[in-house]
């Protein structure tokens, strides 16, 4: 493929492709830093949305604590990227995934998640083996109904049975308020995120009441931070899609103020009716199942049916002048499903390409 050059217009890019403008980045990286440290909270964003090491690289000097992944591989890459401080919000079993757990904390400073004695056993005893001491938080369940053990006494259990056991080290404990990113009424909602927060770290007390060291209190996504920050006895907080902003954390999770920094250049290719037009994007480039993508500067086209290729456009009046050939830009409807399906960003400042980024993370699912 041959790219353009550093300098280039996006005039010059093929399409579909993602476009990052790094101002708008930075910008929304700051403010991230900026509201956590007004209110005493430490940043480790979530890496499952960009799996790039140089945006969290980025994030780090501009004063986050490390980053957050989503699974094995992708802290893989993040610590070979120089990303050492890399919590895995997610249980890790079986063998293969050990043996690479005990290769990843030789070079790095991994912290993974558990729920269970039965995933705890065999983590301690890989790392007790290659004589090594890795970090873990104990997940707890706070309404999602996902993962974790419930809050109070079971997690105290849970947290006596890994002070127990060698190789490993309580580091705290972690929730996720999930299921209520889209409550409406934000009075509600931060009512309703208080008091979930609030049972962990009810339970954080309580670990610490029985001797048991919970230095880490961690939880909050995009759609929920600005409520989890309020929340006193959070450590830190994990939102990472807040660095792009999408139209789901918009308009269904009454996100305001951080820009959009992250869209999907299209072509439209075919006009086969005055009212409809078709762009060269469709499910394998974008998501619509979470919030439909929003037509940047277009009030009067919307996305409507998407194919596997192709993208369906529904045109006001005033849209149906649209031509084959001309270049729409979309804001993506949920931009951690839509940049996994790309190889790389196109990374602008004042319009120019200035730096091609690959998704290095990309396809680590295991």
């Amino acid at each position: 493929m041959n790219e353009p050059p550093l300098g280039a217009s996006k005039d010059a890019l093929d399409t579909p492709c993602l476009c990052l403008d790094l101002d708008v980045l930075e910008a929304n990286i700051a403010a991230m830093v900026r509201t956590c440290r007004q209110h005493g909270v430490a940043w480790r964003p979530h890496a499952k949305g960009h799996k790039v090491p140089a945006i969290a690289r980025r994030q780090i000097e501009a004063g986050a604590l490390g980053v957050t992944c989503a699974k094995l591989g992708e802290a893989e890459v993040m610590a070979a990227g120089g990303v050492p401080d890399v919590l895995v919000a997610n249980m890790v079993v079986g063998p293969q995934k050990l043996a690479r757990l005990v290769e990843l904390r030789r070079v790095a400073d991994p912290i993974v998640c558990v729920d269970h004695p039965d995933q705890v056993r065999p983590i301690s005893a890989a790392m007790a083996a290659a004589g090594l001491v890795l970090r873990v938080l104990i997940e707890v369940d706070i309404g999602l109904h996902r993962v974790g053990v419930p809050p109070g006494e079971p997690t105290l259990d849970l947290a006596r049975f890994v002070a127990a056991q060698p190789g490993v080290e309580l580091a705290g404990i972690m929730g996720y308020e999930g299921h209520l990113l889209t409550v409406p009424d934000q009075a509600e909602k931060s009512r309703r995120i208080a008091e979930a927060l609030g049972s962990l770290v009810a339970t954080a007390r309580l670990l610490e009441a029985h001797g048991m060291p919970c230095e880490i209190v961690s939880c909050a996504g995009t759609g929920s931070y600005l409520h989890a920050v309020q929340v006193p006895g959070i450590t830190e907080i994990q939102a990472g899609g807040a660095i792009f902003m999408d139209a789901y954390y918009r308009h269904l999770c009454h996100v305001p103020e951080l820009g959009y920094a992250l869209t999907l250049l299209t072509t439209v290719v075919s006009r086969p009716a005055p009212e409809r037009a078709i762009i060269d994007a469709g499910r394998k480039a974008m998501n619509i199942e979470i919030h439909p993508p929003l037509v940047v500067g277009r009030d009067d086209v919307r996305v409507g049916r998407l194919s596997a290729e192709h993208g369906q456009l529904e045109l006001a009046p005033s849209a149906q002048d649209l031509r084959i050939g001309d270049r729409l830009e979309l804001i993506p409807g949920y931009a951690d499903l839509t940049t996994v399906l790309h190889n790389q960003f196109y990374c602008f400042r004042n319009g120019k390409l200035v730096d091609v980024w690959p998704l290095e993370a990309r396809g680590k699912l295991a």
